[in-house]
């Protein structure tokens, strides 16, 4: 299995970014971050990356996407209960970001939110993660 995990993003402003994640509660690898990437800790040796994007521009020979413009993939982050998926994309949506679909039935619920390079970021509880994690909703 992979540990640890890093998801690299293009992103036009390293300051602006790193102030976005932090109004969303996280913390910083700063071993790894600097002038033109910072490392957003997701959970236990899950990280985001954030890089600069003339830099990451140079990991790869393809053209980069603009995600505000087109859809790459989509970042999925499971939370242990419905509340805190609620709470985590408002401070999304307060700190600049913009709303995306709710996802609600009988298993899961999921909202998510594009952050300000236009990243889709799904947040989302599962009923059997509240099964794991002992949380009751």
């Amino acid at each position: 299995m992979h540990a640890p995990i890093f998801v690299n993003l293009p992103v036009a402003d390293i300051a602006r970014s790193r102030a976005f994640f932090a109004e969303l509660g996280y913390a910083f690898n700063e071993q790894f971050s600097g002038d033109q990437a910072v490392v957003v800790v997701l959970a236990d040796n899950v990280f985001a990356m954030l890089v600069q994007r003339d830099l990451f521009d140079s990991f790869h020979p393809a053209k980069t996407a603009d995600a505000a413009e087109v859809k790459e993939c989509v970042v999925c982050l499971g939370l242990p209960s419905r509340a805190a998926v609620d709470a985590l994309v408002d401070r999304a949506i307060a700190a600049g970001g913009t709303p995306g679909d709710t996802e609600d039935d009988e298993f899961m619920y999921g909202r998510s939110f594009n952050d300000l390079d236009g990243h889709s970021w799904q947040i989302f509880w599962h009923q059997s993660d509240e099964a794991d994690s002992g949380v009751t909703p």
